[in-house]
C-alpha cells in the first residue's frame, strides 16, 4: 500500500473530532461510576468475588454479543449515526439507576441494559470514524478516538476521588450520589453526538484498496487474527479483579481511584502516538507488543508483594490498553471490505465478547478457590501463547499497515 502524503494523514475530519468529544463525555459518566463499582458491589451489597465476576463478565458479554447485529443492521440500512445515538442514549438513562440499586441483582439488570446500549452502538461508531478517515490515517484517527475517550475517564475518575473524599454520609451513601451527579455528563455526550455528527456523503464505498479480487485472502487473514485474538481474550477478565488485586496487595481503598487515574492517564498519554506508530510500521507488531505487554503486567500482578509494584505494573496496564484497542480496530478497520466494515467490526467485537464471559467467570472462581494470584497466573500464560499464535500469523507488510 502506497504511504499518504502528510496533507492527507495529518488531520482528522470533524465527525472523527467530535465523536471524540462525544466519547469522552460518555467516559466522564462512565468512569465516575466504575472505579468505585467494584467496592459498591463487595463492600456495600455485601457479594462475594464470584457474583461480581459474574456482573462484569455479563455486562462485557451482553456488549460484545450485540456489536456483530448492530453492525450488519448498520451495513444494511447505510446508516452510523442512527445506531450509534441509540445506544448512547440507552446507556445514558440506564446508569442513573444504580443509584437505587439495594441487591446484586439490581445491579446486574442495570449493568446489562447499559451494556446493551453500548452494544448497539460501538460497531457502527468505529465504522462512522473508518468511514471518515483515509486509510493510511486508521491509526491515527483510532489512537485519537481512545485518546479522548481515556481522557474522560481520567476526569470521570479524578471526579469520582474528589466527590468520595468531599461528600459526606456513608461509603454507600456517597458512592449512590456519585452516581446520580455523573449523568449530566452522558447528557451533554448525547447532545453533541445528535447535533455535531453527520452522515459521511458517501457512507459505504467502494475503492481499489478495500474491495478488490484479493479480498478472498484478506477475509482469511481477518478471521485468522479474531481467533487468535479471541484466545488471548479468554484471559482478559475484567478491571475490577486488577483493582482488587491492588488493594490485596496493600493499596488502601481510598487510593483506589487513583491508582485508576494512573491507568488512565498512561492510556490517553500512549494512544494518539501508538495510533500513529501503527500507521508507519504495521498493525501487527503493536498487536504482539500488546499481548506481550498484558503477559508481562499479569504474571508481574501475581507475584507482587509490595504497593509500589501495583502502581508501576498499572501504568503497564495502560500501555497495553492503548496498543490492543488502537491496532487491533485499525487491523480490522483496514482488512474488511468497506461495504461490510461494520459487520467486520461487530464480529471482532462479538468475538471479543465471546471470551470475556467465561474470562471473568474463570477470574472469580480462581480467585475464591485458589486465592489472588491464581486468575493473573492463568492469563499471564494464556497470552503468551496468544502471543506465540500471533506471531506465527503471516501478514503481508501492505496489510499489516
Amino acid at each position: 500500500m502506497t504511504a499518504l502524503p502528510d496533507t492527507e494523514t495529518s488531520k482528522l475530519s470533524s465527525n472523527v473530532r467530535a465523536l471524540g468529544w462525544v466519547s469522552l463525555l460518555s467516559d466522564v459518566h462512565s468512569e465516575t461510576i466504575l472505579p468505585l463499582l467494584p467496592l459498591f458491589v463487595t463492600q456495600v451489597l455485601g457479594l462475594n468475588k464470584s457474583f461480581l465476576g459474574l456482573i462484569e463478565g455479563v455486562a462485557d458479554s451482553t456488549a460484545s454479543l450485540l456489536k456483530v447485529v448492530s453492525g450488519w443492521y448498520s451495513d444494511r440500512i447505510r446508516h452510523r449515526k442512527k445506531p450509534t445515538a441509540a445506544g448512547y442514549i440507552l446507556s445514558t438513562v440506564t446508569k442513573p439507576l444504580l443509584a437505587l440499586s439495594a441487591t446484586g441483582f439490581h445491579v446486574l439488570a442495570i449493568r446489562f441494559v447499559d451494556r446493551v446500549g453500548k452494544g448497539i452502538r460501538t460497531a457502527p461508531r468505529d465504522a462512522l470514524i473508518a468511514d471518515s478517515a483515509s486509510t493510511g490515517s486508521l491509526g491515527r484517527a483510532y489512537g485519537f478516538h481512545r485518546m479522548m475517550d481515556t481522557l474522560g475517564a481520567v476526569a470521570g475518575t479524578l471526579l469520582a476521588y474528589v466527590m468520595f473524599r468531599m461528600l459526606g454520609g456513608s461509603e454507600g451513601d456517597r458512592m449512590r450520589i456519585i452516581f446520580l451527579i455523573a449523568t449530566v455528563f452522558g447528557i451533554a455526550a448525547v447532545v453533541i453526538l445528535l447535533t455535531r455528527v453527520r452522515e459521511p456523503e458517501q457512507p459505504i464505498t467502494v475503492d481499489i484498496e478495500t474491495d478488490d479480487p484479493g479480498s478472498d485472502s484478506r477475509q482469511k487473514r481477518l478471521a485468522a487474527f479474531v481467533g487468535v485474538n479471541a484466545i488471548f481474550h479468554l484471559g482478559m477478565f475484567s478491571y475490577a479483579f486488577f483493582l482488587l488485586r491492588a488493594q490485596s496487595i496493600g493499596l488502601h481503598s481510598t487510593n483506589i481511584p487513583l491508582i485508576y487515574l494512573l491507568y488512565n492517564i498512561v492510556y490517553a498519554v500512549t494512544s494518539l502516538p501508538l495510533g500513529r506508530l501503527s500507521d508507519a510500521i504495521g498493525r501487527k507488531p503493536l498487536i504482539l507488543l500488546a499481548y506481550c505487554s498484558y503477559a508481562v503486567l499479569c504474571l508481574g500482578l501475581a507475584f507482587a508483594a509490595h504497593v509500589w509494584q501495583a502502581w508501576l505494573l498499572f501504568a503497564l496496564y495502560g500501555i497495553h490498553s492503548a496498543t490492543v484497542n488502537t491496532a487491533s480496530r485499525a487491523l480490522v478497520a483496514q482488512l474488511s471490505e468497506v461495504r461490510s466494515r461494520a459487520t467486520a467490526l461487530g464480529i471482532y467485537h462479538t468475538s471479543v465478547g465471546i471470551a470475556v464471559l467465561p474470562a471473568s467467570l474463570i477470574a472469580g472462581v480462581l480467585w475464591d478457590r485458589y486465592g489472588a494470584r491464581a486468575p493473573f497466573l492463568f492469563a499471564g500464560i494464556l497470552a503468551l501463547l496468544a502471543s506465540a499464535a500471533m506471531a506465527s500469523l503471516s501478514l503481508d507488510s501492505h496489510m499489516e499497515r
